[in-house]
């Protein structure tokens, strides 16, 4: 079995966080709605509002196996990926991670990857940027990071 890639782990370590919700608990996370309305706790594990707060440990635990389920469903949709550089596969794990792999079976960039039309793939990543029904920074900034490693070696084949 392929291992997650470290550049998916440092993707959803940039992107999500570990935070420490309220900021009065300095060692723990407690659940908080992120920017798209959902209950999040630790590095963007979904969770019940309910959820007792973590440790960073717990999180970490948490966020290797949610990638780990991310990197499995990445490479039963993506199957190409199994055979391209890492960062590619890095960016769509990471991309899987954050959005979750249901609404990848039918996505036009599910057909791009699939394709190896790496260009293709980056513009579909930049739609991917609304979360609670409006555009979000941080999830601009996020697509930017993935598309960046999904272009790799673009240059190198031209």
């Amino acid at each position: 079995m392929i291992a997650v890639p470290q550049a998916a782990i440092d993707l959803a370590k940039r992107f999500e966080g570990f935070h420490r919700v309220p900021r009065a608990d300095p060692v723990r996370a407690h659940p908080y709605v992120c920017p798209a309305g959902y209950w999040t706790i630790g590095y963007g594990r979904l969770c019940d509002p309910k959820n007792p707060p973590i440790t960073e440990d717990e999180a970490e635990r948490y966020l290797a196996d949610d990638l780990m389920t991310a990197l499995t469903a990445t490479l039963r949709f993506y199957p190409v990926l199994a055979t391209e550089p890492e960062e590619r596969l890095a960016a769509i794990v990471d991309f899987t991670f954050n959005l979750g792999a249901g609404r990848l079976q039918t996505s036009t960039l599910r057909r791009r990857v699939n394709q190896r039309d790496w260009s293709g793939a980056a513009t579909e990543l930049r739609r991917w940027v609304h979360g609670g029904g409006k555009v979000l920074p941080g999830l601009v900034a996020r697509r930017e990071a993935e598309v960046m490693l999904v272009s790799t070696d673009l240059t190198r084949q031209s």
